[in-house]
């Protein structure tokens, strides 16, 4: 007689494999080289600007496009990914903001890098929610919010590995050696990810792929497991929906739950991407050094990768919205009182160090709540649409910034109104808690249901 096993219940019951543990690495090397690719612009655009003799108002198409092409790349991936599967997409993704971002290393003129880095970001832009999916397929949930923001914290890493490497490149060879390196990397990592990494097993019990690759896979993490007589199932959620996971995303049941996802995230990145684009500017009409203020921005980027781990274990241990409130609570703590820090160079860093750390490990662990929120039908949708309408707050920061500091404001000033915004988030993780308790998400799931 053969025996239902609940495929969530069985990876929360055993160990992390080493094959598990592969699937982990590599996403987080994705997520580095997506960081390196996003932040290429900023270090190359100096040089751009004095080779080709334009103004800073000619660049600002070419900045945003990568821009607006991960918000249509990230709303666009997701529905395809449920579809045809999360590695398929993610090696697309991979190949293809690889492949246009060599050519933007060939542009001659501002319309063709333009054109390059807007395609570029169209596949980035299903990059990083793919590897948070197929992570968060291959997680147990006990530690599900500490691995997804370990591999989240990778994209911090990777923008400081570009800056290095841009340092280095650009002087000794051009901007063009930085793109070709931008480019290769992703190609690189498609061809392993191709090769190495598996198929999403929720997507293959999902979509019932043959057993004996389903056991293939379930073999490589629990080699002792016995599947002669099991059949693998996952719990599915109450709705009619499942062929269709935009549908799901907007049913009546997820539809507030993802409105409160996408105005949590794109608060966030608004939050985020200002500070990183604007504080080194903030800082020095504050009164610092053009040096002192790079340094400091520096520091700000430094504490997302320590955020992301700190955040994440808050997550496993209380709550996840309760340990991200916290989080996002201390960043409010540090910009509320960071006009107390004067001039004074080391407490105004430190300052920054920390309120880094919060707001990036706390927008990286919002990643983990989207990813357990919804059905694995539709997870790879619901992350992927998360992430393209937030980053229509990451387009709102650049005018944003730029307003503030043509009204004169002083960095205090900015980082009080930034507050608001991240309190907003921290209100709506709370009414997402009560709204969706553990008991309330069990009732929309049927016992050992069989998909």
């Amino acid at each position: 007689m053969t025996q239902q096993v609940d495929l969530r219940e069985f990876l929360d019951k055993n160990r992390i494999s080493p094959m598990q543990k592969f699937i982990i690495f590599i996403c987080l090397m994705i997520v580095v080289v997506d960081g390196i690719d996003i932040s290429i612009m900023g270090f190359v655009a100096p040089v751009i600007k004095q080779e080709w003799g334009i103004s800073t108002t000619d660049l600002a198409p070419v900045m945003s496009a990568a821009l607006v092409g991960l918000a249509l790349g990230a709303v666009i991936s997701g529905p395809l990914a449920d579809k045809f599967g999360r590695k398929i997409l993610l090696v697309v993704n991979l190949l293809g903001f690889g492949i246009f971002t060599l050519l933007a290393a060939l542009s001659s003129n501002v319309t063709e890098l333009m054109i390059f880095r807007l395609i570029a970001g169209l596949f980035m832009g299903g990059v990083m929610p793919q590897a948070v999916t197929l992570v968060t397929d291959y997680s147990p949930m006990r530690v599900n919010g500490r691995l997804v923001t370990l591999i989240l914290s990778g994209f911090t890493i990777g923008a400081a590995i570009g800056g290095f490497l841009a340092a280095w490149v650009i002087p000794h060879f051009n901007w063009h050696a930085m793109m070709i390196i931008g480019g290769t990397l992703p190609i690189i990592l498609a061809l392993i990810a191709w090769f190495k990494l598996p198929e999403s097993i929720g997507y293959k019990v999902l979509k019932k792929h043959p057993k004996a690759e389903i056991d293939a896979i379930v073999h490589k993490m629990a080699p002792d497991f016995d599947t002669s007589n099991t059949e693998f199932v996952l719990p599915k959620a109450k709705t009619n929906t499942i062929h269709n996971p935009v549908k799901t995303v907007l049913s009546p049941f997820y539809v507030l739950g993802s409105f409160l996802l996408w105005w949590s995230y794109a608060s966030g990145l608004f939050v985020v991407y200002l500070l990183g684009s604007w504080l080194p500017m903030m800082s020095h009409e504050f009164g610092f050094s053009i040096s002192e203020a790079s340094l400091i921005t520096a520091i700000y980027q430094l504490g997302g990768p320590i955020g992301c781990l700190a955040c994440g274990y808050l997550m496993d241990k209380l709550n996840p919205h309760i340990g991200l409130v916290i989080g996002y609570g201390i960043a409010i703590f540090f910009m509320f009182f960071i006009g107390e820090a004067g001039h004074n160079f080391m407490l105004y860093s430190g300052m920054c160090f920390f309120i880094g750390m919060w707001m990036n490990g706390a927008n990286a662990g919002i990643n983990s709540i989207s990813s357990s929120f919804y059905p694995v039908f539709a997870r790879a949708t619901g992350n992927s649409w998360m992430h393209g309408i937030g980053r229509l707050g990451a387009v709102a920061s650049a005018f944003a910034g730029a307003y503030f500091l043509s009204l004169g404001w002083p960095a205090n000033k900015i980082f009080l109104i930034l507050c608001l915004p991240t309190a907003g988030i921290m209100m709506a993780l709370l009414v997402m808690k009560i709204l969706y308790t553990p008991k309330k998400m069990q009732q929309r799931e049927l016992d050992s249901a069989q998909i």
